[in-house]
């Protein structure tokens, strides 16, 4: 079992910046791959970014250029660095663990409860 918590979720302005953070358990951190969603209300689950174990990276296009995945290895954590924040990131972020590393075929077997994130106009 993999262990995920989010964290540094709040309540910020349009155009400000929040940072999330998502620690996993386990001692082959540094082999998962690591990703977040995001559900508005009233609206489906949604990929935001992924990051591979060999620090490769992916984006949803509503995010790119805005929004920044990284992971520190020697912490155990994944960070999403959300930048230029709109009323339309308002949400509830999701951090996801793929404990095989197969950046080809990645499922996500492992979830956090989330964070809100909420952004005011």
């Amino acid at each position: 079992q993999v262990q995920v918590v989010e964290s540094g979720g709040g309540l910020v302005q349009a155009g400000g910046s929040l940072r999330l953070s998502c620690a996993a358990s386990g001692r082959t951190f540094s082999s998962y791959d690591m990703g977040w969603f995001r559900q508005a209300p009233g609206k489906e689950r949604e990929f935001v970014a992924a990051i591979s174990w060999s620090v490769s990276q992916y984006y949803a296009d509503s995010v790119k250029g805005r929004f920044t995945i990284s992971r520190d290895n020697a912490k155990n954590t994944v960070y999403l660095q959300m930048n230029s924040l709109k009323p339309e990131d308002t949400a509830v972020y999701y951090c996801a663990v793929d404990p095989a590393g197969d950046w080809g075929s990645v499922v996500y077997d492992y979830w956090g409860q989330g964070t809100q994130v909420t952004v005011s106009s």
